[in-house]
Order: structure tokens, then C-alpha cells, then sequence
């Protein structure tokens, strides 16, 4: 089988522009390369998204046996990015006030995808978002296994409620286990949206500072409790200027749930259309655990999930599973007992924990890693 080397920086290409024999180039600027794309071997290359500004050269390329993604008509969003969303740019255009920001990129994006039907888009749009999605899958895999700066992530997910208030007793400890994760060599990743995960990125965002700024910060924050409160988004921008060089996290938010906003701590955002994409895909990649904070219906099937990836060593390993929250878990709702009872017999039940302690929950992950299915 041929190798496929993929290239989505400007250095990847510059390094191989003379053959790109069975190469991916997405979503580079190529305006200035008409000279040496027309001498490059290009038989077998793919070109998505790519940008060539001279007439003919596209074609000129197919003639010469690649395939060339043509462009999509007008959209608010590139369905061949090369990289992962930042705040800065989800961001863009952002007016400062709250609730849903008709200037904001990250907005305007979710505005379109309503307006083309969030569960039945045209042909063409569909298409587009597919191409999208499967971009940041790709861009994903590239930040998790190091590929830029050679340091593969463990990732620990952290779940929960998105309704649970900045002033809920639970918000604090979500953010002290993910900044004790993070302190640890973890890599937070969380849904990307309000309550716990916002906490989570907020956790690991503080893991470089001390106790003091972790209370400065909540202070500010606990003003606007929940998104729809007035201050809700600055006071999280001003947290964000008050304490710059935060810790790096993941946040996996979707346009599906566009209404609430991507929060303001994570440095990488792998933001989807597809919410069923989004919600495995957090799962399958939190390989070294999940923490689950007290949360409601979404949170309880993201429980189930879960475990039926660990009963059934679905992506190859079996990780711990903790829970924080031991009233939610237990006599509210027995989701604890029943998995202890499902696991009898299975390697994940010594993966299974509980606690009300933010340091004995990042004990238990540390304790806990992954195993082989194999091995068990």
C-alpha cells in the first residue's frame, strides 16, 4: 500500500514541493508557487482547499495526474482547514457583550448552519461539513500525537453538567481536579461549552498559577453565573488578560449546540457540526480516563458510552473511569452501583472511583493507567 504523507504547513511543502507524488497538501496559500508546482511531479497528489491564484494551474495539475478539490461556494467556515480554531479566532469580530454575538466568527458560523438546516443541509452543504469535520479530526490526531512538537498528549476528558453555575460548589472542584491533572502531565479535554466544561479548560488554564489567582479568578467570574447573564463572556476575557500564559487544554465544542458559547480557556479547539462525531470522538480520545462532574441526561449517556467502551475494549484499552460527586452518583440516581454491578467479572471495574475530593480523583487517574485490552 502507498504511504500517504500529509502536508498542512507552508516548511511540509517547501521540504517536498519537488515530488509530491502521493501527498495530501490542505489548505495552504500556493499563490506563489506557480514555477515550482509546474516542474513538481504530482502524479497521485491531492490538493484540498488549496489556494493557487493563477489561471489554469489547477488544471494543469489534474493533466498531470493529481486531483484537485475544487472550492465551495461562499461560507462562513473552510471546509479543508489545516489546524484546529483558536479563541482568538472563533472570537473575531467579537463586540465584547454577551449572548449570541452576530459579529463573532464562531457565531456567524452557527447562524449559517441553522439557517441550512442543522439535521438535513443541502447536498452541497452537507458535503462541505463532512470535509470539515473530517478536517478537524484530522487536525486532532496531529496535536494528540505530537506531530508538531513531539509530545504525545494523555488525555483525561472531564464531563458534566452545562447548566451548573460558576457559584455551584462543584464548579471549584472540577477546576482543581483539572488543574491537578494538568500539573500531573495531563492533557485537559472537555466538551468546549459553559458549566463544568468550562471549569475543566478553566482548571487547566490556572495550572501555572497558585491558590491566589484560582480565587481571583472564580471572584471575577462568579459575578455572571451562568451564560445568560449579563458579563458572562467578558468576565471570562478578563480573567484570560488578567492572567496571561495559561495552561494549555482541548475543548470539543459543536455548532449543534451553537446557542452556547465556546468557552475562553482552551488553546485548542476542535469545534464540529456533528454532535455525534463530537461526542465519540471526546470519549475515544480520553484514553488515560474520564472524570465525571454531577450533570443531567447528556452527561448520563456519556457515562453509558463510556463504560460500553471499556466492557467491550472498544478502542483497545481500558481506562479508569472516576466519578465526583458521591450524593449525584449514589443515592440520587445509583448510576455508581449499577456500572460496579454491569463491571463484575470485567477488568474496568477496579477502573471505576468516587469521591468528593478534587486531590483524590487525580490520585486515582494517576494511579490508574490505561491497560492493554489484551492484557486482560
Amino acid at each position: 500500500m502507498t504511504n500517504i504523507f500529509e502536508i498542512d504547513t507552508l516548511e511540509e511543502y517547501l521540504a517536498a514541493r519537488h515530488d509530491l507524488r502521493d501527498c495530501v497538501v490542505q489548505g495552504l496559500d500556493l499563490t506563489g508557487e506557480r514555477a515550482a508546482l509546474k516542474a513538481a511531479q504530482v502524479a497521485g497528489a491531492v490538493f484540498l482547499g488549496c489556494t493557487f491564484g493563477h489561471e489554469g494551474l489547477a488544471e494543469s495539475l489534474r493533466d498531470r495526474g493529481a486531483l484537485v478539490f475544487p472550492e465551495f461556494g461562499a461560507l462562513p467556515y473552510n471546509p479543508y482547514r489545516p489546524t484546529l480554531y483558536t479563541r482568538d479566532e472563533l472570537c473575531a469580530g467579537w463586540g465584547g457583550g454577551d449572548g449570541p454575538d452576530a459579529s463573532s466568527a464562531d457565531y456567524q458560523i452557527y447562524a449559517h448552519f441553522v439557517k441550512k438546516g442543522r439535521h438535513q443541509p443541502d447536498v452541497l452543504e452537507a458535503v462541505a461539513q463532512r470535509l470539515h469535520d473530517h478536517a478537524i479530526d484530522d487536525a486532532l490526531d496531529d496535536l494528540l500525537s505530537g506531530k508538531h512538537d513531539g509530545v504525545r498528549k494523555r488525555v483525561v476528558g472531564i464531563m458534566g453538567g452545562h447548566g451548573t453555575p460558576r457559584t455551584d460548589p462543584y464548579f471549584r472542584r472540577v477546576v482543581e481536579v483539572a488543574r491537578g491533572l494538568a500539573r500531573a502531565g495531563y492533557f485537559v479535554a472537555s466538551g468546549g461549552g459553559p458549566g463544568i466544561m468550562e471549569a475543566a479548560n478553566l482548571g487547566a488554564y490556572l495550572a501555572p498559577f497558585d491558590d491566589a489567582a484560582l480565587n481571583d479568578a472564580l471572584a471575577a467570574m462568579e459575578r455572571a453565573p451562568v451564560f445568560s447573564d449579563p458579563g458572562y463572556m467578558a468576565s471570562a476575557a478578563e480573567v484570560v488578560e488578567r492572567f496571561p500564559g495559561g495552561g494549555a487544554s482541548l475543548a470539543i465544542p459543536t455548532w449543534f449546540y451553537g446557542h452556547e458559547p465556546s468557552n475562553q480557556f482552551s488553546a485548542h479547539i476542535a469545534k464540529y457540526f456533528s454532535n455525534s462525531l463530537r461526542e465519540d470522538g471526546l470519549l475515544a480520545l480520553a484514553t488515560h480516563g474520564v472524570v465525571y462532574a454531577p450533570g443531567s441526561a447528556g452527561t448520563t449517556q456519556e457515562v453509558f458510552m463510556d463504560a460500553t467502551q471499556n466492557h467491550y475494549g472498544t478502542f483497545e484499552v481500558i481506562s479508569p473511569m472516576a466519578f465526583l460527586g458521591v450524593a449525584r452518583y449514589t443515592e440520587e440516581t445509583g448510576i455508581f452501583p449499577l456500572l460496579r454491578r454491569l463491571a463484575e467479572g470485567r477488568a474496568y471495574r477496579d477502573m471505576l472511583f468516587l469521591s468528593d475530593s478534587p486531590g483524590e480523583i487525580v490520585e486515582f487517574i494517576q494511579a490508574h493507567p490505561p491497560v492493554p485490552r489484551d492484557r486482560v
